[in-house]
This record gives structure tokens, C-alpha cells and sequence, in this order.
């Protein structure tokens, strides 16, 4: 089944035009697919809510278009709670060839700027699949996902410290809606064993879990999460966006902010049980 969803997204690329109304097309069957036979709608429903995001000229904000893309991203950060936030960047690169000159730190994190889901973890005497990272240049999100805000980024590759020196690391991710943080993920074993907890900002543990198994333990509140937050609200806050998802890693003494997403899955993740759906967006919209 998934390997004809697989191909029935490939052929749509081929035939819809890359037009808004081309792209909604393809978003509109897509997440039919994705939500077994659901359609979109308009209403204050998670998914809903994305994909209307994603098929509305909102997507194509200029300041949406900018925060998009990694690098950039981080002057947003850096420019409204400062650059001892962001990851450390060792360095940016702007070519094939670059790569190719370029000598990796024993640790690092390898990700394009353009794209989301990519990124190559490299621990110590790790060898850096170069062509891999190279073949990265050559790629649009866009035409995989229709999601307009990445069509015109430039390709670039940007090389960050390890934080904490961890390459399996939990990482929590900030919900917000109307410049507050509203609903927190965790992300557990993302390259092991993939599980997820959620969380609302009084750290109350929520039922339900999005794509993945809910992670079996309780976790415990972060020591600095209260800071965290109040640097998370004043990015959201002065975005302007109605919705935002801010990125962070954490231990209890230090945190960074990861990356601005303004799409999250892309209208695409099943709440686990369907309930969960509704009881996330009366938290994230307020309802």
C-alpha cells in the first residue's frame, strides 16, 4: 500500500502544475490518502488547521519563506533573544565542491538548510558519506512534499556542534498558537526506536501520541523548563504568525533552540487514538 501511495504522490508531481492551485490539489488527495479516506476541512481540527496553512497564501510569507530556511532561521534567533541560543555552526556550505574541500569535525551535525527530515549524524572516526551530502544540492523539498515555503531556498549544507554530545537525543518541540507555547513533544530514540510523549506547558501528560508509539514512562519536568519557555514565547510572540513550531534541545542547565517549522508533518500525522486529535487541538487553539 504505501509503495502505491509512494507512487500516486510521484505521478501527481509529474501531471499538477507548480501553481497554488496545482498544489492544492495534490495536498488535497494527498492528505485523503494519508488520513484513510478524511477529507480536509475547514475547521479548528490539528490536521485541518495544517492543511489549510499549507494551501493558503500564509505558507508564502515572506518572513515564513525566511525562517524556512536553517541558516536564516538562526539570524531570527539571534536577533530577538540572542545567538548563545542557537546551535554553534562550524561551518555553512554553498557547493559540491565545498563539501568536497571540506574537512568535518570528529562530531558534528550535517543537515541541508533547504530541506526538513535529512540530516547525518556524525560521531568520532564516523566516515561522511560526501556524495550523499553533495546529491543534497540537487534537491527541491517542494517537489516532494508541495509545501511552497521551501520552492525558491537556495541549497546550501550547514555543519552544527553535537549539543551535549549526544548523537540519540531527546529533543522538545514547542506548539504554539498566537505567540505562546501551548503543547510540548518529545521525541525519544528518534534513530533507534522512535517514540513520542506530549506534554502541556504544566507538564500534565497527555493520552494520545502523533505517528509514533507513546513513549512508556513518565518524564520529568525539566528543571529550566520555565526559562525555556519564556524564550520560546517571545520568538513565537514577535513572529506575528498565528502558528509556529519552535524546536529545542535541552538538559536541565542549557537549552538550544533547534529550528523554526512552520508546517508541522505536513498535514500528514495520525493522532494515536483519533481522539487525541481533538483534546491536542482544544489545548493548541485554545478551543
Amino acid at each position: 500500500m504505501r509503495k502505491i501511495v509512494i507512487l500516486i504522490r510521484r505521478i501527481l508531481n509529474f501531471i499538477l502544475p507548480e501553481t497554488p492551485l496545482g498544489d492544492k490539489i495534490y495536498s488535497y488527495i494527498n492528505f485523503i490518502f494519508n488520513h484513510k479516506g478524511r477529507f480536509p476541512k475547514n475547521q479548528i481540527l490539528f490536521n485541518d488547521y495544517m492543511f489549510n496553512l499549507k494551501t493558503s497564501s500564509q505558507i508564502i510569507n515572506p518572513l515564513r519563506v525566511f525562517i524556512t530556511d536553517k541558516e536564516f532561521g538562526k539570524f531570527y534567533i539571534k536577533s530577538v533573544v540572542g545567538d548563545d541560543y542557537n546551535v554553534p555552526t562550524y561551518k555553512v556550505l554553498k557547493s559540491p565542491n565545498e563539501v568536497d574541500n571540506y574537512i568535518f569535525p570528529d562530531e558534528c551535525v550535517i543537515k541541508p538548510t533547504h530541506m526538513s527530515g535529512y540530516v547525518i549524524l556524525k560521531k568520532k572516526n564516523d566516515t561522511v558519506d560526501t556524495n550523499k551530502v553533495k546529491k543534497w544540492f540537487s534537491m527541491n523539498f517542494y517537489n516532494r512534499s508541495r509545501e511552497r515555503n521551501y520552492k525558491d531556498l537556495i541549497p546550501k549544507v550547514i555543519v552544527e556542534e553535537m549539543v551535549f554530545g549526544e548523537k540519540n537525543l531527546s529533543d522538545l518541540k514547542f506548539f504554539c498558537f498566537k505567540g505562546k507555547a501551548k503543547l510540548i513533544q518529545i521525541d525519544h530514540n528518534r534513530y533507534i526506536n522512535h517514540t513520542l510523549s506530549l506534554y502541556d506547558i504544566s507538564w500534565k501528560r497527555q493520552n494520545y501520541s502523533i505517528t509514533f508509539e507513546q513513549y512508556k514512562q513518565n518524564i520529568e519536568k525539566p528543571e529550566n523548563l520555565e526559562n525555556i519557555i519564556k524564550v520560546v514565547n517571545k520568538l513565537a510572540y514577535n513572529l506575528k504568525l498565528e502558528f509556529i513550531r519552535i524546536d529545542t534541545y535541552a538538559n536541565n542547565e542549557k537549552f538550544y533552540i533547534g529550528e523554526l517549522t512552520n508546517l508541522h508533518g505536513n498535514a500528514a500525522e495520525i493522532f494515536y487514538p483519533k481522539s487525541g486529535e481533538l483534546d491536542a487541538s482544544k489545548i493548541i487553539f485554545d478551543l
